[in-house]
């Protein structure tokens, strides 16, 4: 059985992969600093992790090679969408020069640098192995801006993370992708559609991402996909993959974001 990693799984996107990749077979380890609480299947492992520590994080990757092995890191560790409301005031989309140092921290710390740390951790194992993916969840942000200068920054260098990584993986057999979702039905995404605030008509699971993973990592192309930018739906109309509910979502695109500043 495969063993996979996933980081920030305590809810969103994170959790929604993990229980994906539990349902395709996956021996599936879940990190997250809430994750003892997180509504989780039994056989999914919960590791409780907080990503900006060090310790935390080498202690994860002690437990996943006392396990076997490791074939598949799915990076979602993210604090990005917290504190959008900040004494009354909506401050997400500010200018840079009024953004709170917090959201710095939870993008880049808590996202980016985790990030980073936790596939310096993987790659040693998958490279013994010969095998591995390596998954960075990123977004259209790193290409033009969407909400705030921060944003950019983070998911930017992830992508250019996710690169530069692969070519170094090059040669071991391993692949890094940046996976970018389209619209995710998360908790928080939910409770602003309830609001009004969206329209959910092509919207995606956060289990449909895990679908979309667990395919692309017995893709025999996967290394030729290895370092590009993947877009969730368009790999899944690919790969013949469908959403829980049957559909396939239509895959998001920067002229279809044109209007989303």
């Amino acid at each position: 059985m495969d063993t996979a990693l996933v980081t920030g799984a305590s809810r969103g996107v994170g959790k929604g992969v993990a229980v994906a990749l539990a349902a395709a077979g996956f021996k599936v380890f879940a990190t997250g600093r809430s994750v003892g609480s997180a509504d989780l299947p039994a056989p999914i492992e919960r590791i409780h992790c907080d990503h900006t520590s060090d310790t935390d994080t080498q202690a994860v990757f002690r437990r996943i090679e006392d396990a076997g092995g490791l074939a598949v890191l799915v990076n979602s560790a993210w604090g990005g969408y917290e504190r959008m409301m900040e004494n009354g005031e909506f401050t997400w989309p500010a200018p840079f020069w009024q953004q709170s140092p917090h959201r710095w921290s939870s993008m880049i710390d808590a996202g980016v640098r985790a990030a980073f740390f936790a596939s310096a951790y993987a790659a040693r194992i998958m490279i013994r192995q010969r095998r591995g993916l390596i998954v960075n969840i990123s977004y259209w942000a790193a290409q033009r801006h969407l909400g705030n200068t921060v944003y950019g920054i983070a998911k930017a260098a992830t992508d250019k993370m996710t690169s530069d990584m692969a070519r170094e993986l090059r040669g071991y057999g391993v692949a890094a992708i940046s996976l970018y979702p389209g619209l995710v039905r998360t908790e928080r995404v939910l409770a602003a559609a309830q609001g009004g605030w969206l329209d959910l008509t092509n919207s995606e699971s956060p289990e449909f991402i895990g679908k979309v993973v667990a395919a692309l990592y017995t893709d025999p192309g996967l290394l030729k996909r290895s370092g590009t930018v993947i877009v969730a739906a368009e790999a899944a109309r690919e790969l013949g993959i469908v959403d829980t509910d049957g559909r396939q979502p239509v895959p998001l695109s920067l002229e279809a974001l044109a209007g989303c500043e």
